[in-house]
């Protein structure tokens, strides 16, 4: 007899749907899996043996052959478990094949029977979604990121013995249903602040309009000035997520396997901070079957490369698309995907190897041509794709021993919504994609970043003395703008270009040679 169980394979973020085809027939006894399987898959022959042995049903002594279709697209993962022993079981009469039909199943059997959590599944069920499937089996601790797909029914499954009674309508299945609204609200308020940073206000000046505008940053010190401290307490003063970026970065930490069980969404933007020994692959994504690296991983939120000149130069040049695209590409002889990267990137850096150099207390012991090496190792082409460059100062002693109390990142936070309301109004009847100014293109950039002739003349002149790339005269133009969303103006004045302009630090330039 044949059964055709329906299940989702997963290609990046994108996916199709498969179907697994079962023919249980007489004949010598047999087990053959087809249809490009990895080991993973391959492996799930004993375990479904077991799994429907140890829940009280038969396996059957018989031929079974299993093709997993299409079969040109490589299957990976336990996924597939439940869906080969329910096509197993219904296949051999156990169960009526035609109450499957309507259902997608996915899940991983362990050997008594129990439905384990497996990654991925945010993206399968908005496949199931997308190609007209309105119901969906998938592993209890999986029901409520796959519920956030409030178009589809999700089913929870806690065992094969529970699930086969239910199939046959001799019990209710009931889909399982999340508070999308309550849980955007239930955000853990962080322990970092900005007001326990002393001194350091030109440092909150800077990464507040970055935040606000979504800018690149790169903070650069001597070692102690407080760099890290600053970076990690960014996520606490940029805004909270929306629905639609909230599911798109869940759809990345669910493929990855970082979402804990029951867990439904991840509702704070992501804070991924990799360490300088990190590879390439894992920092922009790649191996055998490509998969998201740490700039994905931080989608929508802040990837900080603390001493971004200890990174090797490959992995730094692999950079350049992610900042400029907002996309990572990775293309392998078998396959070639694609990852949202729209990330903000904080970087900091010591000024040389020392990390003394222009210091005022403490003498720089490297010669020129060591500074000048160094700081190369930061091409130009990276670094004219950061929009603000910043000199991070060693932090007084009067500062602290001053027990005042600094301004809170909930009130920085406050302001820099504010500036993110405006630029959403402004910039939503263009693109969906572009919620920020530094993401808007060459075309918003003309038609929105609108300067007063005083400003353009500030503009014009920097852009002489400074010799400035035309990428950098736009990035200067997306901070002016930032600034001016700050501060409620409408145009950008010489006030919010003389501030953007202090930000393209010519210090680390003339360093480099």
């Amino acid at each position: 007899m044949l059964a055709i169980i329906n299940s989702v394979a997963l290609q990046g973020l994108d996916g199709v749907i498969v179907q697994v085809e079962v023919d249980v027939s007489n004949g010598m006894p047999a087990f053959d899996l087809v249809g490009l399987p990895d080991a993973a898959v391959r492996e799930s022959k004993e375990r479904v043996r077991a799994a429907i042995k140890n829940s009280g049903f038969k396996f059957p002594v018989q031929r079974i052959t299993i093709n997993l279709a299409p079969a040109d697209i490589r299957k990976e993962g336990p996924v597939y478990d439940l869906p080969i022993a329910i096509g197993i079981l219904a296949a051999s009469g156990q169960i009526d094949v035609d109450n499957c039909a309507e259902y997608i199943f996915t899940g991983e059997l362990s050997l008594d029977g129990a439905i384990r959590k497996v990654n991925g599944l945010l993206p399968a069920a908005l496949v199931a979604h997308n190609n007209n499937y309105q119901k969906m089996i998938v592993p209890a601790a999986n029901a409520a990121e796959a519920a956030l797909v409030q178009q589809l029914d999700v089913y929870p499954a806690g065992n094969l013995a529970t699930l086969m009674p239910a199939l046959e309508a001799e019990q209710e299945l009931n889909p399982y249903k999340v508070d999308i609204a309550a849980l955007l609200q239930n955000n853990a308020p962080t322990n970092l602040d900005l007001a326990d940073v002393k001194g350091q206000l030109a440092g909150k000046r800077a990464l507040e309009i970055a935040a606000a505008g979504g800018h690149n940053i790169l903070m650069l010190g001597s070692p102690g000035s407080g760099k890290t401290m600053l970076a990690r307490r960014v996520p606490g003063i940029m805004p909270d997520l929306t629905f639609d970026e909230a599911i798109a970065v869940t759809k990345i930490h669910s493929l990855v396997g970082l979402l804990q069980p029951h867990q439904a969404m991840v509702t704070e933007r992501p804070f991924r901070a990799p360490h300088h020994s990190a590879s390439t692959a894992s920092i922009v994504g790649g191996g055998r079957i490509p998969r998201p690296g740490e700039v994905s991983l931080a989608h929508q939120g802040v990837l900080f490369l603390d001493e971004i000149l200890e990174f090797k130069k490959d992995t730094l040049e692999a950079l350049r698309q992610p900042l400029e695209d907002g996309i990572v590409s990775i293309t392998r002889v078998h396959s070639s995907l694609t990852y949202p990267a729209q990330i903000m990137l904080i970087s900091s850096a010591n000024p040389c190897p020392c990390g003394y150099f222009g210091d005022k207390l403490k003498d720089c012991c490297c010669t020129p041509h060591q500074i000048q090496r160094y700081l190369r190792r930061l091409s130009g082409p990276l670094l004219d794709r950061i929009d603000m460059h910043i000199e991070v100062s060693r932090v007084e002693f009067s500062d602290l021993e001053n027990n005042q109390p600094g301004e809170s990142s909930a009130i920085i936070k406050t302001r820099v919504e504010q500036a993110r309301n405006i630029q959403r109004q402004r910039l939503q009847k263009h693109q969906a994609a572009v919620s920020c100014n530094a993401h808007m293109p060459v075309a918003l950039v003309r038609k929105y970043c609108i300067a007063s002739v005083e400003a353009k003349l500030l503009l014009k002149t920097a852009f002489k003395q400074l010799q400035l790339s035309a990428r950098s005269h736009d990035k200067i133009l997306k901070v002016a703008r930032t600034i001016a969303d700050l501060d409620g103006c409408e145009n950008i004045n010489n006030l919010h270009m003389a501030e953007a302009l202090q930000y393209r630090n010519n210090v680390m330039w003339e360093a480099r040679g």
